[in-house]
């Protein structure tokens, strides 16, 4: 049996850790949290040798995050139940999440948060390149629909409880089959 997939999209700095471990702390059935920070936290690449230039990211960069859509099938596979922080930057990471996630249940949540309050984050945090939630904030939202939306400035009991009801209450069709219809319908 697959595992069911709640996918959170929203740019650097928005709330979507805070989101995910909130929801994973209060909903009712096991979910693991999974991104891309837990990998790059995992050392899983070789960053010396990427950040003196010996391994173009550039080059990398495309496996890699093929690599991260495609293991997010793979965990859902398994029987695993996924809270997924995620950054969708381009149409083609859309269409590519569209139909790698094809068999699986998907509830879509973008996370809005005002530029400025991002790029105070941003500086905060100081493990960003600062940039990055400008560059995040003019395109994250653009490529697809969401099931559900929330505004990542409000406290994360209050959306964490939200998304949860409105994941226990979704309906279908869900964000991404209609997505996936819309994709069919064009290609003819």
């Amino acid at each position: 049996m697959s595992g069911k997939i709640v996918l959170l999209n929203g740019p650097s700095s928005s709330g979507k850790s805070t989101l995910a471990r909130a929801v994973q702390a209060r909903i009712g059935e096991p979910f693991w949290h999974y991104s891309i920070d837990h990998l790059l936290a995992a050392g899983i690449l070789p960053r010396s040798r990427i950040d003196n230039g010996e391994f173009p990211w550039p080059t990398l960069r495309p496996q890699f995050f093929d690599g991260f859509h495609r293991s997010i099938a793979a965990l859902a596979d398994g029987g695993n139940n996924l809270i997924v922080e995620h950054i969708v930057e381009t149409r083609d990471w859309m269409t590519r999440l569209l139909l790698l996630l094809e068999h699986h249940d998907v509830f879509f949540v973008g996370i809005h948060c005002p530029l400025v309050e991002l790029e105070r984050r941003e500086r905060e945090r100081g493990d960003r390149r600062i940039g990055e939630a400008r560059a995040d904030f003019e395109v994250t939202h653009t490529f697809g629909i969401y099931d559900f939306q929330i505004d990542g400035t409000a406290p994360s009991d209050s959306t964490a409880a939200a998304v949860i009801d409105a994941w226990q209450r979704r309906t279908s069709p869900s964000a991404f089959v209609r997505m996936r219809e819309g994709l069919r319908r064009a290609a003819t």
